[in-house]
């Protein structure tokens, strides 16, 4: 059993790649599997929506509402890349102690440590988990594996670079073929989504690479499950300049200082998106005395589409209220929302902005490489999540309605 996470993989992707002919093996796996779409958890950010799937479950269930939240307590922004931050259990530590050999390959360094909660690193026959950015550097004590360069067979690519995505696959398959692993989780990283529009050639090439990694898998016996954490778009005006709405700056000037404004897709990672995308957290002044004020403001900034307070963003979104601002703040299709100008380094991402995070990015290919037993094929006419997508890839074959 193989699940992979698209990182940035909006539909349009696999679309385009597919009326070109350039993945065949994710033709064959739609005809003779399932191929559907899925909605993901909201931030639609990577480290929300990777925690959500190794967990099964919504932001309110396993705490982590964003790559950044706002610490009242320690007056800190602090970054959620750690499973310190996780408030429940993962399916690839449960699956681990039930006896499955767990393999787990990410892109970004930034979310092993979430990915690898509860797995217990024992020797050479416990679980693998490590990162493509990192493969050089995985120990066996704490990655299950000493340099795993000689696991794949290739040195450690760059980050930014769409072989950091292939690398994880490559893993993943060798991880197969030399019977180290029988439940994997690879999740790839979206350099090549925020750089490219799908039907342009780095992107048709980067799926065609994909494909033949997804092939491989395939060839070696194994029942995939494929999804993504987020899709992606465009973010820019007509001449190419991001479209940003300073959501801090316009507070400041129009009711004086105070305020902060968080912003849940920053990570380390500048390059991708400059710390752009289509959700903030607005924290107020605690002297402020009519939030209703600024949440009329708020919505009518142009670009903005959705203000919500605390409890009801909470609800709504399925999201850990205690890691939450005063208000939640979202963007339409092609806007981002950013703190103040001086904030944001924007040489970063002068090709053009593609970013993620709001309503326009929320739902996401859901495919099984097998057909599905009646039960999940009525499931799957409902209310799908990105989150189910384990469940459907080990519990929706024909063979479960059988046992």
């Amino acid at each position: 059993m193989v699940v992979v996470c698209l990182d940035g993989s909006a539909d349009e992707y696999l679309d385009a790649a597919l009326a070109r002919g350039r993945m065949p093996n994710l033709h064959r796996l739609s005809v003779e599997g399932y191929r559907g779409m899925a909605r993901g958890a909201m931030p639609s950010f990577t480290n929300v929506n990777n925690s959500s799937i190794i967990t099964g479950a919504p932001p309110s269930v396993h705490g982590i509402g964003g790559n950044f939240f706002y610490d009242r307590t320690s007056s800190q922004e602090v970054m959620m890349n750690s499973s310190r931050f996780l408030r429940c259990e993962t399916l690839l530590a449960a699956a681990s102690r039930a006896g499955r050999r767990i393999g787990v390959v990410t892109a970004k360094e930034k979310l092993r440590d979430i990915l690898s909660a509860g797995l217990d690193f024992v020797g050479e026959s416990g679980p693998i988990s490590f990162s493509s950015e990192k493969a050089r550097e995985a120990k066996l004590a704490t990655h299950g594996w000493d340099n795993a360069e000689t696991l794949v067979g290739a040195v450690t690519p760059a980050i930014y670079s769409g072989e950091a995505s292939l690398y994880v696959l490559r893993a993943g398959v060798a991880m197969l073929r030399q019977g180290r692993a029988d439940l994997l989780y690879l999740s790839t990283t979206d350099f090549i989504q925020h750089k490219y529009a799908p039907d342009t050639s780095g992107a048709l090439d980067f799926y065609e690479g994909i494909d033949q990694e997804l092939g491989h898998l395939l060839a070696l016996g194994a029942v995939l499950g494929i999804t993504a954490d987020h899709g992606m778009n465009a973010k820019q005006n007509s001449d190419g300049t991001p479209k940003v709405v300073y959501v801090e700056s316009q507070l400041t000037e129009h009711f004086g200082s105070g305020f902060r404004v968080i912003l849940p897709i920053t990570d380390p990672y500048v390059v991708h998106h400059g710390a752009l995308g289509s959700f903030a957290v607005v924290h107020l002044p605690e002297s402020f005395s009519d939030p209703s004020r600024v949440a009329a403001f708020l919505t009518d900034l142009p670009g903005v589409t959705e203000v919500h307070a605390q409890a009801h963003a909470a609800r709504l979104f399925e999201l850990p209220v205690d890691r939450l601002g005063d208000f939640v703040v979202l963007s339409n299709r092609d806007t981002v929302l950013g703190r103040t100008p001086q904030h944001h380094d924007l040489t970063a991402i002068e090709g053009g902005l593609r970013s993620h995070g709001g309503r326009y990015e929320e739902m996401v290919p859901f495919l099984r490489s097998e057909r599905l037993n009646p039960v999940y094929a009525q499931r799957a006419t409902g209310d799908v999540r990105n989150f189910d997508i384990f469940e459907f890839t080990m519990n929706g074959g024909l063979e479960s309605v059988l046992k």
